[in-house]
Formats: structure tokens, sequence, C-alpha cells
């Protein structure tokens, strides 16, 4: 799928310090992530922190986005969990009309053998009427969704077309990569490894950071799918240790401290994760000031 060549963005839900959706802000978050040029958006994925969203709160958002999108880009929308007949119901019963694929993660905290795996993304695939991408993010789900298993998957269904591979293990992203069908997509949902995976052959990622500066990752995105191998990996040390400190006390907390710094949304989560402490956040607003200084 060419819609998903390049940056992807998982975006975030901005909160008012009351807890309460911040709809200017999450208009802001998008229209800041097209201006800056990311190829796609993806909705309601982790970083969205839909874990402590009401229902009614993710039907706000995903309306809002589209809303606020207006055809302009791609659209990918998270739809996953570890109850994998409540998956089934929910791509049955929603209106997939607006997106171009979902984002499915493998289940957690069930912790399923790879075959479970298997049998709960065939599930997905057939019950799914648009493409399907996988996602394996092991330090979340507490099990890793083996190359082989993905090789299987992508081989039995046509309308599996790409996984965000999270593992942070480049010679697992690379093993993917040997022995993938040929169009099947290899998308890095880990911003510190993109290029890399990307100049190994991967397509692409889906980033955190990419929404807090969509212009510079999506460039430096765009010259490794092209090759300029020098250009990019300029772009990947500035942006290093930003990556690391968005990171390090946990996601989406660092992207948030980047809108706070930026003026573009509060830094604002939901328990059970908190702020970034004060001694990150003034390091996060001085990467910010340092990159608005050089661009």
């Amino acid at each position: 799928m060419q819609s998903l060549i390049g940056t992807g963005v998982a975006l975030a839900t901005p909160f008012k310090r009351d807890f309460s959706i911040d709809t200017e802000a999450l208009i802001r978050i998008v229209n800041f992530s097209i201006d800056g040029g990311v190829e796609y958006l993806v909705v309601l994925g982790t970083t969205a922190e839909n874990a402590t969203m009401s229902q009614d709160e993710k039907e706000f958002v995903i309306k809002t986005i589209i809303e606020t999108n207006n055809g302009r880009l791609p659209l990918v929308l998270g739809v996953g969990g570890n109850n994998t007949m409540e998956v089934v119901e929910e791509l049955k019963n929603r209106d997939l009309s607006q997106f171009a694929a979902i984002l499915s993660i493998s289940p957690y905290y069930n912790k399923p053998t790879q075959e479970g795996i298997y049998q709960h993304f065939k599930a997905v695939a057939e019950a799914s009427p648009i493409p399907v991408i996988l996602y394996n993010v092991p330090s979340r789900t507490g099990s890793n969704v083996l190359p082989a298993t993905v090789i299987r998957l992508a081989n039995d269904f046509k309308n599996i077309v790409a996984i965000k591979e999270a593992a942070g293990d480049i010679i697992q992203a690379m093993q993917l990569l040997k022995n993938k069908p040929k169009d099947f997509l290899v998308l890095s949902g880990d911003d510190m490894i993109a290029l890399p995976m990307v100049l190994a052959g991967g397509s692409g990622v889906i980033s955190v950071i990419a929404q807090g500066f969509p212009k510079e990752f999506s460039e430096m995105m765009r010259l490794g799918l092209n090759r300029k191998v020098d250009d990019a990996f300029k772009l990947q040390y500035l942006f290093s240790d930003c990556i690391d400190m968005i990171f390090e006390q946990g996601n989406p907390a660092g992207i948030k401290q980047v809108f706070q710094s930026l003026g573009i949304a509060d830094n604002t989560v939901r328990l059970p994760l908190v702020k970034v402490d004060e001694s990150l956040a003034n390091r996060i607003d001085g990467f910010v000031k340092k990159i608005n200084k050089l661009t």
C-alpha cells in the first residue's frame, strides 16, 4: 500500500488540566502534523492513551480527527485488544469507510503462544473489511510476534499488508525484511531505529516524535527512502537525544512536554501516567528551543 510508505504519526490525545479532552489542541496537533508533511495519521494508537478513555471519548476523538483531516491524508485506526471476539465484533460493526487500514496490536496480558497469536490475527483478518497492519510491541504486550509468525500471516491473508515492528531489535527487523512477501510493508514502531530499518529495506515508520517535529522527521525518512544516507543521518543524529528524552519517562508524557514547549497543547496525561519531572521538562524545552533556532 503506497499510502503507508513514509511517515505515519501515532496521534496523542491532548487533555486540559481538568483531564477533559482539549478539542482545540487536538485540532492543532492534527494540522501541525499535516502541514509538516507527514504521509498519514494513526488514530487511537497506544500514544492516544485510549486505555484511559471512555467509549464516548474515543468516538469523539475519531470524529474530530476525521473532520479536521478533511480527506487530506490517509487515516489508520487502532482496533485491537486481548479479547479476540470483542475485536472481531468491533470490526464487523464499526464504520471503517474513512480509514485506509486498521492497526491491530497483538494480544497483551494473556501472553498467547505463537499459534495463539496467529489464530487471533486470522480472526481479525477474516473480520476486517479493510487492510490490516499488525502491531508488535513486546515491551507493552509481554509477548513477541516472531518473524516466522508474521511471514505466515502475510502469506496466508492478502489483507494483512504491513507490520508496525516495535521490538526495538534491528536483527529481528532484518529477518522480517529478508523473508517477507514482496509487497508486504515493514514499518518501524521505534523512532530511534526507523532510519536504519528503512535503509535495510523498510517502508517507513509510525512515529511518536514526528508529531512534534513533523517537517524534520518526515524529511529524514524521505531522505532514507531515497538513499540519501548522509543527509538522512544528519537529521537522525540531530534528533537522537530528543528521541531518548521523549521516552525516558514514558509515552506520551514526553511528546506532550514537546507540545507544551511548542505552545501547541498542555502536558497533562491521565493516571496511571504522570507528567515528566521538572528536570526532563527543562531538557526537552531546551531541545525545542535549539531546534527552533536551527530551522
